[in-house]
């Protein structure tokens, strides 16, 4: 390991620690184009504990130079979830390798991303016996593309509405437990997290559509979001249908409804992530004019 001396430490994760975790995954996406930490590991940061910590909380492994500068550092959240960044500038060096033997070491059952599929990822996730075991893909249109995004027509019987926290929290909780059930990560979101996601500066309750039938039911849902630091693109944040419902329509409706309204907010771009073998969704969102932009692997033994 030429060139760099480096050391593991329990270092306290306290404000200045989180900052420097973020600056170092604002180095890498500047360095490779992606971010190598989805939301929920931003979100969880400030709750991040060191290496050892009681179950339920999430870890972070952090390799340091000797001057306590941070070169690497790996985040896991309490499900095995497992995200991992390296500076660029210290890359090649064997930080990734040692990063993700001493997480596999404590986590066996880690579950690892690699945003982006960036080269190198595989071969480290190979060197360390994982596999991969899901796909995640980018989709994206033009707004301007075709199929056009029209206002499509409430389906009969439906009325459409916006988000209202007092009214509507505890039925979209409801109604995305529901619908993401069978979902590693979509499936389990509580009200602490539903709450977080409101106090983020991205939230706009207009951008959160909710489909009720004439008795008041939740049957969809379409939340969008538009990220403050670039208002030109806009994202299918979270689409979700009640299964009662499934086979009327209503995601497709509440689909297009959603795209409607990131193109009344001026967006140039809307992006989505689905999964890669989610083959209906696929087809819908084809159909919609989308297309495939990057991949992101998870891969786990």
């Amino acid at each position: 390991m030429a060139g760099i001396a480096w050391w593991n430490r329990e270092m306290p994760i306290n404000t200045d620690t989180v900052s420097a975790i973020r600056a170092l995954a604002d180095r890498a996406d500047r360095a490779d184009g992606v971010a190598p930490f989805s939301e929920a590991t931003r979100l969880a940061l400030p709750q991040a504990e060191p290496d050892q910590a009681p179950d339920g909380t999430p870890i972070a492994h952090l390799t340091f130079d000797p001057t306590e500068h941070l070169l690497a550092a790996g985040i896991v959240l309490p499900d095995g979830s497992t995200e991992l960044v390296v500076d660029p500038q210290h890359r090649r060096n064997g930080l990734g390798a040692e990063l993700l033997t001493r997480i596999l070491d404590q986590r066996p059952d880690a579950h690892v991303w690699a945003h982006g599929d960036l080269p190198g990822s595989e071969q480290l996730a190979s060197g360390a016996g994982l596999r991969r075991v899901r796909t995640l893909l980018e989709l994206a249109r033009p707004v301007d593309a075709e199929p056009r995004l029209v206002d499509p027509a409430v389906p009969q019987g439906f009325t459409l509405t916006t988000f209202d926290q007092g009214r509507d929290a505890e039925d979209w909780l409801a109604l995305n437990a529901t619908a993401f059930v069978n979902h590693p990560e979509q499936g389990r979101m509580t009200m602490a997290d539903l709450q977080q996601r409101i106090a983020e500066p991205w939230f706009d309750p207009a951008g959160l559509l909710l489909l009720r039938d004439d008795e008041g039911r939740l049957a969809a849902s379409h939340w969008t979001k538009i990220e403050p630091a670039d208002l030109g693109e806009g994202e299918v944040y979270v689409v979700a249908v009640d299964p009662a419902y499934q086979g009327h329509g209503l995601g497709r409706f509440i689909t297009a409804a959603g795209l409607a309204h990131l193109r009344s907010k001026g967006v140039h771009r809307i992006t989505l992530y689905v999964e890669g073998d989610n083959e209906p969704a696929l087809a819908t969102y084809r159909g919609l004019g989308f297309a495939p932009a990057a991949v992101d692997g998870q891969y786990a033994r």
